[in-house]
């Protein structure tokens, strides 16, 4: 399900996620949520006001349509256009969707919020994995994945995935930050430890998608978003998140909040 508006950013939504849907063989959905002040609109009595924009939906999603068929022709594409705020109505349709697919900016249906936010929040929020698409596509990167300790299977298996659909490298980054230890010594055994603890980790589920070819990166820094942004050309970032966040704000943790503010490329959000 791809979230469209006027937005080019937007229309960068539906070209991945078109692509993403052709190669998955799953039908690709649109989806705009309209805000329309005139009540008559949910008593099946339009007036000419609720009439025009939502002439003016369906109007982008004509566009929109166009592009998931130039993109990847014969993707089986639907419609749906629902009243009120798309950032709750997203989250509600992710306990249905595979994939969620948004534009970094621009959702449309919102008035006076920040555009930012429906992003932040509905990736916070969602029941199913979540795409922002920003940057630009690297269609030859690999696909660079962080985890953190256990419970990043879902994580490591979304990214595994992505990169066997795409015939490309996984990059796993681990990143670590030292204890209060000084000494080099200790911080150089720390390090071997973290990247042995690492390649044991993957090394199981390499096994089970053979053909991957995955490298490892434990990392001593304490932010995890730059580690993951310090992999060469990555033309997907795979984070996860276990959805602490507000549902209001959408906030959920430094390393999501910079990546989707700063990527060069998509990032997809992994509960």
């Amino acid at each position: 399900m791809a979230g469209i508006d006027a937005s080019e950013a937007a229309l960068a939504a539906v070209r991945w996620a078109a692509a993403e849907a052709w190669s998955g063989h799953r039908r690709l959905v649109l989806f705009h949520a309209g805000i329309f002040d005139d009540a008559d609109l949910v008593r099946g009595t339009p007036t000419e006001e609720t009439e025009r924009l939502l002439e003016r939906a369906h109007r982008w999603i004509r566009r929109a349509a166009q592009v998931a068929e130039a993109t990847a022709p014969g993707v089986a594409t639907e419609y749906l256009i629902r009243l009120g705020l798309a950032g709750e109505l997203l989250v509600g349709l992710s306990e249905e969707a595979a994939l969620l697919v948004l534009g970094s900016h621009g959702i449309g249906g919102l008035r006076g919020v920040a555009v930012g936010s429906v992003a932040l929040r509905v990736a916070a929020n969602a029941r199913c994995p979540v795409v922002v698409v920003r940057g630009r596509v690297k269609p030859d990167g690999p696909v660079a994945v962080g985890v953190s300790g256990a419970g990043d299977e879902r994580v490591l298996e979304f990214a595994f995935a992505a990169a066997r659909s795409r015939h490309v490298q996984v990059v796993v980054v681990h990143a670590w930050h030292e204890s209060l230890l000084e000494e080099p010594e200790a911080l150089d055994a720390e390090a071997e430890s973290e990247a042995e603890a690492l390649s044991r980790r993957v090394e199981d589920l390499s096994g089970r998608y053979p053909g991957v070819l995955t490298r490892t990166r434990a990392v001593r820094d304490r932010s995890a978003a730059r580690a993951l942004q310090g992999v060469e050309n990555a033309q997907l970032i795979v984070i996860g998140t276990r959805g602490r966040g507000p549902v209001g704000g959408g906030l959920f943790g430094s390393t999501g909040n910079r990546l989707l503010s700063q990527s060069s490329c998509p990032v997809a959000v992994v509960h």
